[in-house]
């Protein structure tokens, strides 16, 4: 039995001919939600009227986005350029933590957020007492502490296992399911673990963010004024149409099927939230956010 020391991306290697395509469409998507990420930043941190806890949350939001979107798409693109792509087996660990983290931190982060739209609309009298800068600030230190612990658990179980000869991964990057594939040795422990973990820090926040808008939609539909009533759905409405997004994709792709003829199909939905989702995000939030586009506008005239 030998150990294996590095892990084989084959990406697409079986799109022979479009992966040039492909690689050209995904790299303008990738650079299209960085710089969309980085205009909000930018608009948030130079326009004193988005100094708010919801652009701070926001703010936070986009960082995320750029840091999740550059742990995968970068070696996703390698793999549209080479068949096989080789890559350590210790880069494979970091990878999959980092990814694990960002995606359980922006679960938390969700969750504050719509926490943040539930005291607005449903306690307002009292939400600049308890959505102030140090209520803000441990918030948004909660939500990384919390998003960086949750995966080590199950990091120590998974990368424990004893891995044998087999060292290819028919994916384009080093998720749960085909890393444990590749385990010579009983995966039921990780897989039991790797249960506990979804439930506690991906469904938990879901919970609670469906719970604070379950309230939110109740408090508006009681507004007696229409005008009222649009007024109030619309703080929420881009929030709202991203949590959508992105427990819609996160819930296809881990919900379907793990079976070896569906591996294809896993591995082309696995980019709705790797890719298009968090390109989608910075488009949402300023198309449909008024005060975004006014910062934008001042921004824009300024430079």
């Amino acid at each position: 039995m030998t150990r294996i020391s590095e892990i084989v991306l084959l990406g697409f290697g079986n799109l022979h001919g479009l992966q040039f395509l492909l690689f050209g469409i995904f790299l303008v998507i990738y650079v299209m939600t960085l710089m969309g990420n980085i205009v909000i930043l930018t608009v948030i941190s130079a326009d004193c009227s988005l100094h708010t806890p919801m652009y701070f949350f926001l703010g936070h939001f986009s960082f995320l986005e750029i840091s999740y979107t550059t742990t995968i798409e970068p070696i996703m693109l390698r793999t549209l350029l080479s068949a096989h792509v080789p890559i350590s087996f210790l880069a494979c660990a970091c990878q999959f933590y980092f990814f694990a983290s960002l995606v359980a931190t922006e679960c938390f982060f969700l969750t504050v957020m719509s926490y943040d739209r539930y005291i607005a609309i449903c306690n307002p009298l009292h939400y600049s007492n308890i959505m102030d800068f140090w209520g803000c600030f441990q918030l948004a230190v909660a939500s990384w502490l919390a998003g960086f612990l949750a995966p080590i658990l199950l990091m120590i179980l998974i990368f424990r296992l004893t891995f044998c000869s087999a060292n290819e991964i028919d994916h384009f990057f080093c998720d749960l399911k085909p890393i444990m594939k590749l385990a010579c040795t009983n995966t039921e422990t990780a897989e039991m673990t790797s249960f506990i973990c979804t439930s506690l820090f991906a469904l938990g926040p879901f919970l609670l963010t469906l719970a604070s808008y379950i309230h939110i939609i109740c408090t508006i539909l009681r507004i007696p004024s229409a005008t009222g009533m649009q007024r109030a759905f619309s703080t929420c409405s881009s929030h709202l149409t991203v949590v959508s997004l992105y427990y819609g994709t996160l819930g296809i792709v881990y919900g379907f099927p793990s079976v070896p003829q569906y591996e294809g199909v896993l591995k082309s939905l696995s980019l709705l939230y790797t890719v298009f989702t968090p390109a989608l995000n910075p488009i949402i939030y300023t198309l449909r956010n008024k005060d975004v586009k006014v910062a934008l506008r001042k921004l824009i005239h300024y430079v």
